[in-house]
């Protein structure tokens, strides 16, 4: 068994809000279940988090509340809302 894990930035802290950036780190090297890429190879692969689960990855983390905020009132450092989801692959023996 083989370990998936994907990272999505959505666009607010709730679940059905929109990707806005993706990273899948993929442990099966490929020989798992397959990412939807109806928008390309360079679109998240759900276009929310809410979309991730009912295709049956399961919520690792959540964001944080809260993020800091400039002199300017700018959002500073990385993106604010990062889900992090994982999927458990079962592959073939050999």
């Amino acid at each position: 068994m083989r370990q998936q894990l994907l990272y999505l930035w959505l666009a607010e802290s709730a679940l059905d809000a929109e990707a806005v950036a993706w990273a899948l780190y993929d442990g099966a090297k490929g020989k798992g279940l397959a990412l939807p890429s109806a928008k390309g190879p360079e679109a998240p692969p759900y276009s929310t988090g809410l979309a991730a689960l009912e295709d049956g990855w399961c919520l690792l983390q959540a964001p944080q509340a809260g993020a800091p905020v400039g002199p300017d009132g700018a959002r500073l450092g990385e993106l604010q809302f990062q889900f992090i989801f994982e999927r458990r692959v079962e592959l073939a023996p050999g």
